[in-house]
């Protein structure tokens, strides 16, 4: 197809779908090969091209005074007919072409639209690139593409497959599925495609390819089985197709023929809109498509354009005499007479030339879905923005060597090259048009969803759209309600390789496997996780613990010796129980103070030593309740001193019963005068002051102070008290263990005594209790963790205290209470025979 012009646009289009090369030998001359197979699609977007142009020449705000013409070739489905057009185009050597009865020829074009497929632009853009001439496509979306250093002229008005694998990994995001298939086309599309699922999939870390199978070219039945059976085995029900739609029928039909259903079909540009797969065969398997589509737009009054072609026609001798007649024997069935040479699709009836395009219902004029088209619209008019900008340049002032400028008598192709990489237009239909350092348009896709009616045909409605934002992210629209699924419950389906892991777990990898495959492993004790699918558990704050489903930290449980708890009721109450007995005790020695079982053996140490065991009844409660400094400070403090003043009282009486015992004696009475109410009252009070010194000097120099710790338990905190100086505690034990011994020591000598100073034998009983009850605390202390020490050491305080209490006390009670006969004087001194 040509037109002539003041600038010649050069176009690349699939007018046939084969092509049959004649033979050659080195000494004839090269001939064209001869096409078959009608593409009607092809020779609209041919027109599309040619409607433009005219457009364009119409408008006299945009190139005025400039006509544009234009010269398309076809390509034939065929790399090297592709390839030798475009060098045509480029080098304008092709054999003359009578445009009109006065122009003779093709001259050279200032830029190309086209060609469709990938591995055309590749091989095309790779010699015109050198040349610096522009070429636009409007359908090759390779990434490849965008490699600047190796297609420097190259520009494009489809998004690349870059863009189109990740508007449909936003897909697969959206829905949740990690677990895909990818059936890709054995060429520059499906393998760059591919590449690129794989980078971006591992990048993202959000999904994974179950298998990835190349579809066969032609037919191959067996490959096509195998293909199926591992689409059958696989857990994924999500099947990607980065193929044209020529392989995709052919691995339809095999999925058909197995009854292979539940599967979930994700188009590309590709086929998302082939009418050739949207088969009442095909569609049950095929029904819930979801795919991306090239932006759909409209062009007023294409369709009127279109229907200005007939054979018959003078204006359509730019089109060529023969691509018409094909055009009208492929769409009315009709045969023209005579035939055209070569042509041998032709057959029928004979055409009248009557024919109305309008009343035939053909695809040509199916103008509702333009979205090639529309590319092949905006490709044309970006070379003409770059050209009106070119000559709109102010002489002196260009960005050419010496501020030079283009110039319609002398065209460069490489100088349209520098204002298509700037150009920037809006269409009628409203999208903004430019390109980007790599030659990209900026990206959009729509995306389809196909849907059977009951009449048996396919819906194919727009349900959103994908497109790019700054900083490299995309934006899914979608518009769910309108979603049509093929499935039981009308709902998406699960494509992943292993749930999720719910929140209180973590992945673990599964060895071999894709990231996607993994186990689920519940987070150890102090560690959490608060999301889905985490990778890892995060460890808790040091005063908190994780819950029991791991999926948030709490506070962790504190604990020490509480009023609230049953130990410590128990403890309180046996202490609260001793000081009572103790007051009772004390009382009755009060009330019977002058009875001689009372007054012997000095009452006032009795009276001392009741009082001291009543404060170490009371000094137990300081080791209950919450550690406060104070209470830490004090209740050593209060402990030592108390049981200091109690063994001191009983070992100044036992000191005092060996003194009464050898005054008794001959020559022993001198004696007693070291052992008078003033000594035994000054021996208790340096004996008690020694042990307030020490707890003074402990508190003094490393004082017991209040800790919380959090090694006895992972989930609880232990309040305590630590005793700052062990070796000051140490010092304080011991002294009261020193005092202890000496007086079990000087008991034991005097427990064979007369039975008048029997008292020796309680005090020996009740030292022997004590030093048990203190010998069994300290292992029990060390290995007692948290409260249970502090417990031990009440126990222990409260055990020694009730031990000497009972010892010592307990046989004078009773005489006093229930065998007042016994309390005499001639009973004590063992006069009398009842004793």
């Amino acid at each position: 197809m040509h037109k002539t012009g003041d600038v010649i646009l050069g176009g690349v289009f699939q007018i046939h779908f084969f092509s049959t090369y004649p033979d050659v030998s080195f000494n004839s001359k090269p001939q064209q090969p001869t096409c078959h197979g009608f593409d009607v699609v092809g020779f609209r977007r041919a027109q599309t091209m040619a409607f433009a142009i005219d457009e364009i020449n119409r408008n006299s705000k945009l190139l005025p005074n400039v006509t544009l013409g234009y010269s398309l070739y076809d390509n034939c489905l065929q790399l090297g007919v592709g390839f030798r057009a475009a060098l045509s185009l480029v080098s304008g050597q092709e054999e003359q072409v009578v445009l009109d009865e006065t122009c003779v020829g093709t001259p050279p074009v200032i830029g190309i639209v086209g060609d469709a497929s990938s591995t055309h632009c590749i091989a095309i853009s790779s010699v015109v690139g050198l040349y610096r001439v522009p070429m636009v496509s409007y359908f090759a979306t390779c990434s490849c593409l965008s490699d600047r250093k190796r297609f420097p002229s190259f520009f494009r008005t489809i998004p690349s497959d870059a863009f189109q694998v990740r508007a449909v990994i936003q897909i697969l995001k959206h829905f949740g599925w990690t677990w895909a298939g990818l059936l890709i086309s054995n060429d520059d599309y499906g393998l760059h495609a591919a590449r690129s699922f794989q980078s971006e999939l591992s990048q993202s870390g959000e999904g994974c390819l179950a298998y990835l199978e190349i579809l066969p070219w032609g037919e191959n039945p067996a490959e096509l089985r195998r293909i199926v059976d591992v689409m059958k085995k696989s857990t994924a029900r999500v099947v990607i197709g980065f193929a044209h739609d020529s392989l995709m029928i052919n691995i339809i039909k095999e999925v058909v023929r197995q009854n292979v259903t539940g599967l979930q079909w994700i188009a590309t540009e590709a086929w998302t809109s082939a009418a050739v797969l949207q088969t009442p065969q095909l569609m049950p398997y095929l029904d819930g498509t979801l795919g991306t589509a090239i932006r759909r737009g409209e062009i007023p009054g294409l369709r009127d354009f279109l229907l200005r072609i007939h054979p018959d026609l003078p204006q359509n001798s730019s089109i060529g005499k023969s691509l018409v007649n094909q055009f009208w024997e492929h769409t009315f069935q009709c045969r023209l007479a005579p035939p055209p040479a070569g042509w041998v699709e032709s057959g029928g009836a004979i055409c009248t030339g009557h024919e109305d395009l309008e009343n035939v219902e053909s695809e040509f004029l199916d103008i509702s879905n333009l979205r090639p088209e529309y590319n092949v619209y905006k490709a044309v008019y970006a070379l003409a923005y770059a050209f009106d900008d070119m000559l709109r340049c102010e002489p002196g002032q260009g960005p050419f060597s010496g501020n030079s400028c283009g110039s319609l008598q002398r065209q460069e192709a490489w100088q349209l090259l520098y204002y298509l990489e700037k150009v920037n237009f809006t269409t009628p239909f409203g999208d903004e048009v430019s390109f980007d350092g790599n030659g990209d348009i900026l990206p959009i896709y729509d995306i389809m969803n196909w849907h059977q009616l009951p009449d048996g045909r396919a819906k194919v409605q727009n349900v959103g759209e994908v497109k790019k934002l700054s900083f490299n992210k995309e934006e899914l629209i979608l518009d769910e309600d309108k979603i049509f699924w093929n499935f039981k419950f009308k709902e998406p389906p699960r494509s992943v390789c292993s749930e999720s892991c719910p929140p209180g777990t973590r992945m673990a990898r599964k060895k071999g496997e894709p990231v996607c495959c993994f186990d689920c492993i519940s987070c150890s004790e102090g560690k959490i996780s608060n999301r889905t699918d985490s990778t890892e558990c995060t460890s808790c704050a040091e005063d908190f613990w994780s819950s029991p489903q791991r999926d948030h930290c709490v506070p962790k449980k504190t604990e020490f010796l509480s009023y609230n708890e049953p130990l410590g009721i128990c403890l309180t109450i046996a202490s609260l129980l001793g000081t009572l007995v103790c007051v009772v005790v004390l009382g009755i020695f009060i009330y019977h103070h002058r009875t001689p079982i009372v007054r012997a053996n000095n009452s006032e140490l009795s009276f001392q030593l009741l009082v001291s065991l009543k404060l170490c009844f009371l000094c137990s409660l300081l080791f209950i309740g919450w550690p406060r400094l104070w209470t830490c400070q004090l209740r050593h403090a209060a402990f030592g001193i108390s049981f200091v003043l109690c063994v001191s009282c009983i070992l100044v009486k036992t000191l005092v019963v060996l003194a009464v015992f050898k005054a008794s004696k001959p020559g022993g009475g001198a004696s007693l005068k070291w052992f008078g109410t003033v000594q035994q009252r000054g021996t208790v009070l340096v004996l008690t002051c020694v042990q307030a010194a020490i707890c003074t000097a402990w508190i003094v120099s490393a004082s017991p102070t209040p800790h919380k710790n959090t090694q006895y338990y992972n989930d609880k905190i232990v309040y305590e008290c630590v005793v700052g100086s062990t070796i000051g505690f140490s010092v304080l034990l011991g002294y009261i263990g020193l005092l202890a011994v000496l007086s079990f020591l000087l008991a034991f000598l005097a427990r064979n005594l007369p039975d008048s100073f029997n008292e020796a034998k309680l005090i020996t009983f009740s030292m022997l209790i004590f030093c048990a009850v203190w010998v069994a605390f300290v292992p029990a202390y060390i290995s007692s963790p948290g409260k249970y020490a502090d417990a031990v050491e009440v126990f222990a305080i409260l055990a020694s205290s009730f031990g000497i209490l009972i010892a010592l006390f307990g046989p004078k009670c009773y005489i006093i209470l229930l065998r007042p006969e016994r309390n005499t004087k001639r009973a004590i001194m063992g006069r009398d025979n009842t004793s």
